[in-house]
């Protein structure tokens, strides 16, 4: 369904119907994304929305904690852009904090809890959903909603400006680090997720594993990241919750602590700082040397400590 659904935008231009109600605003927001050096789409991570789209193409992927203990993504783009990204979901106040290491990026989510919208507003980014840009979201008839609202990224004022998202963070590519311990895999655990990267040497890649099952893309391929970073934050209740009353989790990205990083089928123990909102994270070995990322994408894993 979702090969089709592609298949259909490019040839119509990406102008076909089928999208969320019309909301206020134009498709192309004046003065929104101009210069962001990244993209970010909130991405669902329950069962009905997999596979995903567009998800192999992002720079950076975070998996964070929302309520029931389930997952939910962040996907950063800035080297390139598919044409189709989704399936989209709500913002959270998390997203907000993580995203002020970039430069005023471009937010496109599905929208938000009523109260969370002026601190959305608030925020030092550009925030695309539906209401917005009601004419850069579809909804995919294959699915059920909310699992089918997909983003046509060239129908927003963002174009790529070719750099790696990973340079916006402040990380950069080199060689592995000495030492590490060799591992075949590496499980992160939310109440109700649970996220597996498996080494693959011949792929030279960590192969993703979603709640038992391989992540794939919408094409059949296995989705995989050249480095994982898995960094153990605290992870509190908001003042936020959903209609069924579950909190929503809020996950304190500013601070330091302890990390591990997975690269070339070894994992190194690391600290994370990150001093204030408009810093950088940095992640380092124990001793305080920068730890260089291996050529590819970059998944972030949340864990609680």
């Amino acid at each position: 369904m979702i090969a089709a659904l592609l298949l259909t935008l490019l040839a119509a231009g990406c102008t076909g119907g089928g999208g969320p109600e019309p909301g206020s605003g134009s498709s192309s927001p004046s003065g929104r994304g101009a210069g962001a050096k990244v993209l970010a789409v909130k991405i669902d991570n329950v069962r009905p929305a997999r596979p995903q789209t567009g998800l192999d193409r992002a720079d950076i992927v975070y998996v964070e904690q929302v309520e029931a203990g389930l997952s939910r993504l962040l996907a950063v783009y800035s080297s390139a852009v598919p044409p189709v990204i989704g399936p989209v979901r709500s913002a959270r106040e998390t997203d907000l904090e993580l995203l002020r290491q970039f430069d005023r990026p471009v937010l496109a989510f599905s929208g938000a809890q009523s109260r969370l919208l002026p601190a959305i507003e608030r925020a030092p980014l550009d925030a695309v959903p539906p209401s917005v840009a009601p004419r850069a979201y579809v909804r995919e008839p294959g699915r059920p909603a909310p699992h089918n609202l997909y983003l046509r990224a060239e129908r927003i004022p963002y174009a790529a400006p070719g750099s790696q998202a990973v340079e916006a963070l402040g990380l950069r590519f080199g060689p592995a680090p000495e030492g590490g311990t060799a591992v075949e895999s590496r499980t992160v655990r939310f109440p109700s997720a649970r996220t597996s990267f498996t080494w693959s040497a011949g792929q030279e890649r960590w192969l993703i594993s979603m709640d038992g099952s391989a992540a794939r893309t919408s094409e059949g391929e296995r989705l995989g990241a050249a480095t994982v970073i898995v960094q153990e934050v605290t992870v509190r209740p908001s003042s936020f919750g959903d209609r069924s009353g579950n909190n929503t989790p809020f996950t304190e990205t500013v601070g330091s602590g302890t990390a591990q990083v997975l690269r070339d089928g070894r994992t190194y123990e690391a600290r994370w700082s990150r001093p204030s909102a408009d810093a950088d994270t940095r992640f380092t070995t124990p001793d305080g040397r920068r730890i260089d990322l291996a050529e590819g994408p970059l998944w972030i894993v949340y864990e609680a400590r």
